[in-house]
Order: structure tokens, then sequence, then C-alpha cells
């Protein structure tokens, strides 16, 4: 409404001052490009505050890799994002706001390393191996945590529901023949020989190879598989 009024304004102006009509058309060609200028830069804008975003979380994810949770610190994250403390705040909030947005990348890469057909046992394994070999060591830390923070709690579940339905879908094959209660104890017994404790036992605290490892959980998974297919 206003744009229109302005245009009219403009056509009566140059009619009095008994301008031709083509003084009016170039005025007018510049207020479309100006109009038009505004949803692009509205977008550019978007994109920008969108790009500075995942750099937070991206510097996030880095030092929450290497670190302890509650070592992380805001003018770490701010530092190395290159943006001040007040955009990591006024964009995720503090601490949890960050680790909770973190979370659902960690989970999108987390099933991505874990991508594998259902049925092929060895390469289920071998992906399964290869994620916590990347994340491993930092989901270890945030489950020590998890009493002494309750926003923990809350990414930690989210772990978990994870981790269980990548179960259902990396064995899906085998699970879909066993009757329903059954189905549920083949699942909590895969769930826990696939678990992260699992894998900390044989490669941090045994220091076993990661051939090793492969061997050891390939044989948990197929005699929990054995056992409820039967």
């Amino acid at each position: 409404m206003l744009a229109e009024r302005h245009t009219t304004f403009k056509v009566k102006f140059f009619q009095r001052k008994g301008l031709p009509a083509a003084a009016f058309h170039v005025t007018s060609t510049h207020m479309n490009i100006r109009t038009v200028s505004r949803p692009y830069q509205q977008t550019a804008r978007a994109d920008a505050a969108k790009a500075t975003g995942r750099d937070i979380l991206d510097a996030f994810l880095c030092r929450l890799m290497t670190q302890w949770f509650d070592e992380i610190t805001l003018d770490a994250v701010a530092a190395d994002a290159g943006v001040t403390v007040q955009t990591v705040i006024r964009r995720f909030g503090g601490k949890e706001g960050l680790l909770e947005s973190a979370m659902q990348i960690l989970g999108e890469e987390v099933n991505a390393r874990r991508s594998a057909p259902s049925g092929d046992l060895e390469q289920v394994i071998r992906k399964l191996l290869h994620d916590y070999e990347q994340s491993g060591d930092a989901i270890i830390r945030l489950l020590a945590l998890e009493p002494r923070h309750t926003a923990l709690k809350k990414v930690m579940d989210y772990g978990r529901t994870e981790h269980r339905a990548w179960v259902t879908r990396a064995f899906s094959s085998t699970l879909e023949g066993i009757e329903p209660v059954a189905r549920k104890k083949a699942v909590d017994a895969l769930v826990i020989a696939t678990d992260v404790y699992t894998w900390k036992l044989l490669r941090r605290d045994m220091a076993r190879s990661r051939e090793y490892a492969v061997s050891t959980l390939t044989t948990l998974v197929q005699g929990a598989l054995a056992k409820f297919s039967n």
C-alpha cells in the first residue's frame, strides 16, 4: 500500500512539472530494482546467519570431541568460531543450548557413519566400530557427567533412543522373523552387545586391536541372534 501511494505521488509530481513520461519510467525502474533487491538481501542475511550458527556449533563440537563438557567455555567457542560471546548466547542461550543443537548434528553424523546394508553382519560391525572410534570417547565423557548435569539427561536419552533404533534397522533382516516377545529380548541383547561401553572395554580398557574388537562384537551379536532366532 505504501509503495502504491509513493508511485501515485511520483506520477502526479512529474505531470505537474510537465516532465516527459520517460523521466518517471527511469525512476520507476530504480524503484523496482530496489524492491526486487530486498528479498535477495534478506535471503543473503538468512544464509549468513545460518552459516554463523553452523560455525558456532562446529566449534563447539570440535571441543566436545576432545574436552569434558564442563571444561568448555563460551569464550573459547566464540573465539574458535570467530564471533562474540554475545552472538553465541543470542543464538543458543548457553552451553546447554549448544549441546542440544549440536547433538542433532552429531546424531546425523553417527547415522551416516553407521550406514550399512542390513544382513551384512561384518559391514554393520565395522561401521559401528568406525563410528565409536570417532565419537566413543566423547560419549563416554558425557555419560560420566550425566548425573552432575541435568541438561545431559535429555541428550543422553536421545542417544539411547537413536542407538536402539539403529539396532532395529541394522539387524532387521533377522529380527523380522522373530516373534514379538522374543524380538524385544533380542533387541535388548543386541543393544548391550553393541553399546559404547562394550567398545570402551575392548578398545580402551583391554587395549585390544580394532580387528579383535570386530571379531569379538561379531561373536556377541551372532550369539544373541542365534539365541532368539530358534
